[in-house]
């Protein structure tokens, strides 16, 4: 079987939960008529919908449903799902398992090894390669990548996805809550975050702020 169909096998057959830690180490490249970047992943994070766990997760916008804004999330396995945050930000998702489960993977960190100086002429600020895609805004922007990406297949240019030849091992490997999402229990509840342990780029955690009681 064709690398690139294999790999779209996966995502097919695996929730979020179970396809994260397979997406750790593999090449993310968006093309352009400025070039090509390319990203290492070496973090992410797993969504699940309302209904795909004994605990449905209440941190994934598919949690209420299908809306206009998450329907891509619903749809088939190998494409990305891209949203707007804190009216300054957009971050990417790889949507996997079965259509209509809204389940995902959050790609929150990783490391440029194609088209550097392109990603730093899109991060500005970013002070060294480390930061140039340390977190899931950062990520997107060195890869230039918008709303406009929303519904994007990764198997097939201008992006392409291809998984890596192994999956890593167990030592190499970390996993904990997810950054500032929670949920009944507590973010230690969900611990969907994976990342290659010891590396530079995978973002720096923190816990969800607790929600403060409106003043009366």
């Amino acid at each position: 079987m064709d690398p690139v169909n294999a790999d779209h096998e996966f995502l097919l057959h695996h929730s979020a939960v179970e396809a994260a830690p397979r997406l750790l180490g593999a090449i993310l490249r968006r093309e352009s008529a400025d070039g090509t970047v390319a990203v290492r992943l070496t973090e992410v994070e797993a969504y699940l919908g309302a209904h795909d766990s004994p605990h449905p997760d209440p941190g994934s916008h598919g949690f209420k449903g299908k809306t206009e804004r998450n329907a891509v999330m619903f749809g088939p396995a190998g494409f990305m799902y891209v949203y707007f945050t804190y009216g300054m930000h957009y971050c990417a998702n790889i949507v996997c398992g079965t259509a209509g489960t809204s389940t995902g993977v959050l790609m929150r960190a990783g490391e440029i090894v194609e088209g550097q100086d392109l990603a730093f002429a899109r991060r500005h600020a970013a002070k060294n390669e480390r930061e140039l895609a340390k977190g899931p805004a950062r990520l997107t922007q060195a890869l230039g990548i918008d709303r406009k990406y929303n519904g994007t297949e990764v198997f097939q240019p201008p992006v392409t996805l291809r998984l890596a030849d192994h999956p890593p091992s167990p030592q190499h490997m970390s996993t904990g809550p997810r950054v500032g999402v929670s949920g009944p229990g507590g973010g230690h509840a969900y611990p969907w975050r994976f990342w290659l342990s010891g590396n530079k780029t995978v973002s720096v955690y923190r816990a969800a702020k607790p929600r403060q009681p409106p003043v009366l």
